[in-house]
């Protein structure tokens, strides 16, 4: 029963009617050229017969980890409509997540808590699995644990959680490359998010709880928070702004060339996070506007923001904000101030 309706829906429809979990897993085969497995509500795997395990990626795309962030949901979920009609095929295996599917349904960022605050173990601390994200963030590692772990050991991992932002951006896609201690930035990645319409990427400086950091510390994954513009509600999106990406992620599912750029640094914007700024007491505020938009940058002596009695500055001789929001709970970030990124480190 199941299978027969996943063959006759989408995915994200499947998925929207069982928002909490499903009977059982259960799997199927596409032609004679794929394995479909689905694990979990919005969990679903492919895995080619026939894909050249010398030149194998496990590629995992993820959306929804924010339930209001819809073009990304839109655009995973065509990908995924397209390989269950075998008008593509895929050559590398490949995990699709839908992360908050009653997010989804209440159209909001989140049902009770950030899920994406809470990776690397993060669900489990404090008052421990005590609402769905929390569990929610516990199963998603699991099942990106059994999904590279199935995998070749010399198999490429690469991680793509999709988002939107909240506010308008100066560059409108961007991407967050999760720190890596002591290792090279790829180049080759950065040549292919440029390729895919993804022109910044923003270098973090220290661990977090997200999800691309989760994957890129774990499994060694190339993993990139990518951010695809500003939120829209559920079949609003211009989704022609994204044809560059799809083009992209087709190639690579589908072990097609890819014409990459070599690395130019003029090519794309590079920035590194000078720092997070923390929110310490309920009077925290800024001092712009709302709508100034992701990447506005402000003098060395500005004036950010007012935390009860302490006036936070401008540090550098400039530094550019991102993902600014007052309204977190005490102890979470409120900002990410940013400097130009030094190339040195891309290899």
């Amino acid at each position: 029963m199941l299978q027969a309706q996943i063959k006759n829906q989408n995915f994200l429809q499947f998925t929207l009617d069982n928002p909490k979990a499903i009977s059982e897993p259960f799997a199927f085969e596409l032609g004679k050229h794929t394995q479909v497995e689905v694990w979990d509500t919005g969990v679903i795997v492919f895995t080619p017969k026939d894909c050249d395990q010398i030149a194998a990626k496990d590629i995992v795309l993820s959306s929804a980890v924010h339930g209001n962030e819809t073009a990304p949901i839109e655009l995973c979920n065509t990908l995924i409509s397209q390989l269950l009609k075998q008008t593509l095929i895929a050559k590398h295996r490949i995990m699709f997540l839908i992360g908050n599917p009653p997010a989804i349904h209440n159209g909001t960022r989140f049902i009770e808590e950030n899920l994406n605050r809470l990776f690397s173990g993060a669900h489990s601390e404090g008052e421990g699995l005590t609402n769905g994200e929390r569990v929610r963030a516990k199963k998603l590692e699991q099942y990106v644990d059994r999904f590279f772990a199935g995998g070749n050991a010399d198999s490429e991992r690469l991680h793509y959680d999709l988002h939107t932002a909240i506010r308008g951006s100066k560059h409108e896609k961007f991407a967050i490359y999760p720190f890596r201690q002591g290792k090279a930035y790829s180049a080759k990645q950065i040549m292919f998010l440029a390729a895919s319409g993804i022109d910044t990427v923003l270098f973090h400086h220290e661990p977090t709880t997200t999800f691309s950091y989760f994957s890129s510390n774990n499994y060694q994954a190339h993993a990139f928070t990518i951010e695809l513009g500003k939120v829209m509600p559920m079949g609003q999106n211009d989704m022609t702004r994204f044809i560059a990406l799809k083009e992209m992620l087709t190639r690579l599912m589908t072990a097609q060339a890819l014409d990459c750029d070599e690395f130019d640094a003029s090519k794309v914007n590079l920035y590194q996070v000078n720092r997070a700024i923390n929110k310490q007491t309920e009077h925290f505020e800024f001092t712009f506007a709302n709508n100034v938009e992701n990447f506005t940058a402000f003098p060395k002596g500005y004036i950010l923001a007012k935390d009860g009695d302490m006036d936070i500055k401008v540090e550098a001789a400039t530094e550019s904000i991102v993902f600014p929001n007052a309204n977190v709970p005490v102890g979470q970030r409120t900002v990410l101030c940013l400097i130009p990124a030094d190339p040195s480190n891309i290899d």
